[in-house]
């Protein structure tokens, strides 16, 4: 097995794009292999790669980890990325947590025939749950946790970025997140990772849906 971290999972963001992300702010290369047809998935599940028969797989330090969450928590661990304790983990967890919660409300968007219900549900959800939660966390503070660079973070840039293409505006009554982020866009790997030709993937679109349709064998999503 290379040395060197692989992904396996679809060209697009999905779950993978906040693993991308992480590694790319702990500056550790990795390759990807892309998932376009049912046979390359078959041959993961023949092959015993996939624990819980799920992507994203990423193959790093000798194993093949699964399930999103514990693949960031290691890489989080492994690049001093997790606080310094047992009660910073704790809330770089929450944090994370909740942004990932929302995050995969926009994840699920492509597959939806009518998007309006879910766009006015994850805006107004955005505006009254999440974002003020980040706004107060970020009043005085340069970091979300422990006046240092976490996990927690790299999600919420990942996040915002990700609700600006939907709501242009949705940060103007959240300057101190707005600030934020741009702080982090100006950190050297992330403002490379934001430059075109980058790892970093664009929004789907419907050649995205088909893909992972046909690779998972679905005529629908019952979401």
């Amino acid at each position: 097995m290379s040395g060197k971290v692989s992904l396996h999972y679809f060209n697009g963001r999905g779950k993978m794009e906040s693993i991308r992300w992480l590694l790319t702010v702990a500056e550790v290369e990795f390759d990807e292999f892309h998932l376009t047809t049912r046979d390359q998935y078959q041959k993961l599940l023949d092959d015993g790669s996939l624990m819980f028969q799920q992507v994203p797989l990423v193959e790093i330090d000798g194993m093949k980890l699964v399930q999103t969450k514990a693949i960031l928590h290691y890489i989080a661990e492994k690049y001093n990325l997790y606080g310094k304790d047992i009660k910073e983990r704790v809330m770089i967890n929450m944090y994370s947590e909740g942004l990932m919660d929302l995050m995969e409300m926009m994840m699920i968007l492509p597959f939806v025939s009518d998007t309006k219900p879910k766009l006015d549900n994850i805006l107004t959800k955005a505006n009254e749950r999440y974002l003020p939660v980040f706004e107060k966390a970020l009043s005085g503070s340069v970091y979300l946790v422990g006046g240092k660079l976490s996990l927690a973070d790299v999600l919420l840039l990942e996040c915002t970025l990700m609700l600006e293409e939907k709501f242009p505006a949705i940060l103007a009554e959240f300057p101190n997140t707005k600030a934020f982020q741009g702080r982090m866009s100006r950190i050297p790997a992330i403002s490379r990772f934001l430059q075109p030709g980058s790892k970093r993937k664009p929004q789907p679109d419907e050649h995205y849906k088909k893909t992972v349709m046909e690779v998972f064998n679905l005529t629908t999503l019952n979401l």
